[in-house]
This record gives structure tokens, sequence and C-alpha cells, in this order.
């Protein structure tokens, strides 16, 4: 135990309070069981330091353990939470719960025996969480930290610190808002550099290996996690591979479900759940014409690739700039709203706003005489009417 405690102090005296995540302020804290869940790299471990760091300071009360530690390998998390409590303590932090066997079971029994102790724990492996979700449901209030918004980017690149605009707002005062915006920085500038290499925030540190820490990402969802928590042989994931590869060349197209399955040598059926798992593991977003009631053998009207830098780190050749600037619409509202494949237009958000995305010269034809219809338009500074700059819609969060 002392030994874990000095490893929580070192941790807290390095990390920084400069930046912060968005997720921080939306967490209700004196929830007595929270689950943080995201991909790798996008920022849990530094985000529960900071909360520990500004709230409790080096107070013995609470304590930060990383479940990848060797202590782990002859001692349970009961054990850990049993000598903290008896020690006075009250707040217990578990990072990377996916690395221990069998963590949820015993968070939800230390939640149970301990009734004074307050637990918040991290998850990478979205899959695993996915599957344990059944034993915590009922007690952990679950968040999902996904990467940065282009206003973090900003924050986080230019240490300036920038709003955070509801879609309401921005939909109605965009022109306002953007003129703000761009008095203090010229956005469409930055916005390039964003949508190629700025998702994760160790674009920072791994300036030169950014690329290859997200193929890293990639790699370990694709041969470690949907192997253990799918069940599924390396014979599909060689396929899922395949299936993936296609994806990152042709992103976003409307999915021949015969002929793709044909060419990767699996069932049609097969290759739904595939796409499906995909999705689950936040390689892909999947969009389908509905919400309600979305089943693995679903077929999405579209499917994109996560986020624009996953696009920048898996193609061969140039991107598409439509892919791009749909990937990041995508992706920007998602966080926080319900987006759908409409008849018309590009996206349906929430069934209220209907988006067309394009360029800076994108007419308005297809929306003509639609109520609620915008056009998210890249390379412009200042929009007008219902024309709205694209990366305005990355300050979401």
């Amino acid at each position: 135990m002392e030994t874990l405690f000095k490893k929580h102090v070192r941790k807290i005296d390095a990390v920084s309070l400069k930046f912060s995540r968005s997720l921080k302020k939306e967490i209700y804290w004196d929830d007595r069981l929270i689950g943080i869940k995201g991909p790798r790299g996008v920022g849990k471990t530094t985000l529960l330091l900071q909360h520990i760091k500004q709230t409790f300071g080096f107070s013995n009360k609470c304590l930060y353990v990383s479940l990848d530690d060797i202590y782990f390998s002859a001692n349970t998390i009961v054990d850990l939470a049993e000598n903290f409590v008896m020690s006075g303590g009250t707040h217990l932090f578990l990072d990377e719960v996916h690395k221990y066997k069998n963590w949820s079971q015993e968070i939800k029994n230390i939640y149970d025996d301990f009734p004074g102790l307050q637990i918040v724990f991290t998850g990478s492996s979205l899959l695993e969480i996915l599957n344990a979700r059944a034993d915590l449901s009922r007690r952990a209030m679950m968040y999902y930290l996904q990467g940065l918004s282009f206003r973090e980017f900003l924050s986080f690149s230019l240490k300036t610190g920038f709003d955070i605009y509801t879609l309401d707002e921005i939909v109605k005062n965009h022109q306002k808002l953007s003129i703000e915006i761009s008095n203090k920085i010229k956005p469409v500038e930055h916005f390039k550099k964003y949508l190629s290499n700025g998702y994760f925030p160790f674009f920072i540190d791994s300036a030169k290996n950014y690329f290859d820490r997200i193929e890293e990402i990639i790699n370990m969802i694709l041969e470690i996690e949907l192997p253990v928590n799918k069940a599924l042989s390396l014979a599909s994931i060689s396929k899922i591979k395949l299936l993936l590869y296609i994806i990152s060349q042709a992103t976003p197209f409307k999915p021949n479900v015969s002929k793709l399955s044909q060419r990767i040598g699996i069932s049609r059926n097969t290759f739904l759940t595939y796409l499906f798992y995909l999705n689950e593991a936040k390689i892909i977003n999947n969009l389908y014409s509905a919400v309600h009631g979305i089943s693995k053998l679903q077929k999405p009207e579209k499917i994109f690739l996560e986020n624009t830098n996953f696009i920048t780190a898996l193609a061969d050749t140039t991107p598409s700039i439509g892919n791009i600037r749909e990937t990041f619409f995508l992706n920007q509202l998602s966080a926080k709203h319900k987006l759908t494949y409409p008849k018309v237009g590009d996206f349906l958000v929430d069934g209220k706003y209907l988006f067309e995305i394009g360029g800076k010269d994108k007419s308005q034809k297809q929306i003509a005489g639609i109520e609620n219809a915008y056009i998210a338009a890249d390379d412009i500074e200042y929009g007008y009417e219902n024309k709205i700059p694209l990366w305005l819609f990355g300050f979401l969060y």
C-alpha cells in the first residue's frame, strides 16, 4: 500500500492543470460509482489525475492506481479496497480496468460491501466495457471520452480558452460566433491541421510518430480486444482487417453487402456483424436511416471511419475532401446528438436539423425549400443565412 501511495503522489505532482477536457466539468463527481470509457490516448488518465489534484491535493483519503501495476499480480482489487478503507480512505480511482481479469464483478462487490467508498474507474477496451455493462448498469454512472474537439485542439495547442456552444446556439447565432472567434485566430488554417493530426492529445508529444501510435491503437483493438471479447479466430481478424482496409480507401460509401461480403469471403450476416463490432469498438461510424432498434444485422446506409485522423493514417492515396468533411461533422456531433441518414441531404440531427456538407461554393439546390435545413461549408471563416462554417461545429464540446 505504501508503494502505491508513493506512485500516486508522483503522478499527482507531475500532472499539469493548464488544459482540461470538457468532460471533466460534465461529470457529476459526487456519484458513488463512476465509469469513464474511451479509446486509448484520449486523456482519461490525465482527466482523473487533474480531478484528484484539484479536489484532494495530496490527501491520503484518495488513491489513484493503474490496474496494470505489478501489485495486482499478487493482490486483488477487493484486497486493495479493504486495506484502503481500513486506513481511512474514501475515494478510490482505478485506471485501465480492462487490464485486470474479472474487474467488473470485483468492483460490484466493493461497491456493495463498502458503502462509504467512492469508486471511479476508466477503461480503454470499449468492447470489454460493453460486455461488463450488465454487472454495473444499475450502479455506475458511465461517461464517454472521445478524442479532442476542434475547440479543445485550439485550446490545447494555442493555450487560449474558447467557449463551448450548443447546436441551437450555432444554428441561430453562427455569424456572430464565427466573427468573434475569427477575430482571435485564423480558424480555417488551424482546422486543416486538426483534421490531419489533432484528434488525439498525444499530437503535442508525438508529432513524429503520431500516425504510428494511431496504427498501434487500431491494431490493439483488432488483434487483442476483438479476439478476446468477441471470441473471434485469427482467420476472422484477417478478414476484418481486409474489411477495414476497404472501408479506409472508400469511405464514406453506401456498402454493397453482397459484393463486399463475397470479396472478403464471408456471409452477408457475418459481414454485417463485423461492421457492428467495428462500430462498437469506435474504429468506424455506421450511419443508419433510423437510430431505434439497431441490431447486428441491420445494414448501415453509410460507413465512415471514426475520425479524420484515422483517414490520414490508413489511406494509401490522398483522401477525398468530401469524405474528410463528412467524417468530421459526424464525429463531432455524435458526441452529444443522434445522427441519421436522411432521404435528402447528408445528415439529419436529432430528427430536427437537416445538414448538407460541402465546400464554400456548395449550392442550396438539394435542400431548397426544406425547413431547418443548413449547409455546413468548409473553407469559409463567416457564415451567411443558412450557410454555416464547418469548423464551427467543432465547438460543441
